[in-house]
């Protein structure tokens, strides 16, 4: 079994189709093209639900104070491209999100886990945040954040 990553460790590299900000329509982009800039990566399960919409609109609504920080901000699901442009056009999301859906990325920072639902177990993405330094290495780490406590935890740590 594959170590759990632990704050410190290098964040493992990737390079994924980001939609939306600077991206537009989508284009590719590897975290190693990043450092320099301090990342905030956050795992979520699906666009355009409850909870990620909680959580996609809390970040929308506190990104000028990311920014402030000098931090660039990725939402990461295993949705696809299509997927999440109409997620970003309907909540006004100025911030780009990745596509996953090889769920490469979702395994490396071990976030493809089994979760259960109504007495039925099947494999998907946990609610997790990987602040990423700007030399590359994990600052923190928040696994099951809630997602209305997602920004303040967030902005306290960068």
């Amino acid at each position: 079994m594959k170590k759990e990553l632990q704050s410190g460790d290098p964040a493992p590299d990737f390079t994924l189709t980001a939609v939306g900000g600077i991206y537009g329509d989508g284009a590719p982009v590897s975290l190693s093209s990043l450092r320099g800039h301090p990342v905030v990566l956050y795992f979520y399960p699906k666009d355009d639900t409850p909870g990620c919409t909680t959580q996609a609109c809390g970040v929308r609504d506190h990104h000028s104070a990311f920014v402030a920080k000098g931090a660039l901000v990725f939402g990461v699901s295993v949705d696809a491209p299509k997927s999440h442009s109409k997620f970003i056009a309907k909540h006004g999301l100025p911030f780009p999100l990745l596509s996953d859906e090889s769920r490469e990325v979702v395994e490396a920072y071990g976030v493809w886990v089994e979760k259960s639902m109504y007495g039925k177990k099947y494999m998907g993405t946990e609610r997790s945040t990987f602040v990423i330094a700007a030399d590359g290495t994990i600052q923190s780490i928040h696994r099951k954040i809630q997602p209305s406590a997602h920004v303040e935890t967030l902005l306290e740590v960068l």
